[in-house]
């Protein structure tokens, strides 16, 4: 979608309100808050994405090591297939604690994420209730 050809819509919504001029409805006031309120969800859109993009990262880095993990076992197991150089019990606690690990840890980007997300909408509900407060003390005057 080319921007320029289209432009700017709540420009274009002005323009066509602002022709029935509305006593006590001030349209530009009106259309800039919903104007804030998509860029606040597109904030919030773009936080949740690179929260999404972090965890996909997250996991592909436990995978690459699992993997790694899984051939080094495979490796000494092969060498010495009678006497192997590692315990498995150890192996297994070792594995099961990483694990645990980074579950945790993905756990805890996704927290950040949805906090961080949640921030943004919620700072652009208290401005828009501030907004419509004030808009009413307005045209209460």
């Amino acid at each position: 979608m080319n921007q320029s050809q289209y432009g700017d819509p709540f420009s274009q919504f002005a323009a066509m309100f602002q022709q029935y001029k509305l006593p006590g409805f001030d349209v530009a006031a009106i259309l800039d808050a919903r104007r804030k309120d998509v860029e606040a969800l597109a904030e919030a859109n773009q936080v949740a994405f690179g929260g999404i993009q972090a965890l996909r990262d997250k996991q592909l880095e436990i995978l690459r090591r699992a993997l790694d993990e899984f051939q080094a076992i495979a490796q000494q197991f092969s060498a010495s297939p009678t006497k192997p150089l590692a315990n498995p019990t150890e192996l297994v606690q070792k594995a099961l604690h990483t694990a645990l690990a980074d579950m945790q840890e993905i756990a805890q980007k996704t927290q950040q994420t949805h906090t961080e997300a949640y921030a943004v909408v919620s700072k652009r509900m208290e401005e828009a209730a501030a907004e419509l407060k004030s808009a009413l003390e307005r045209s209460q005057r």
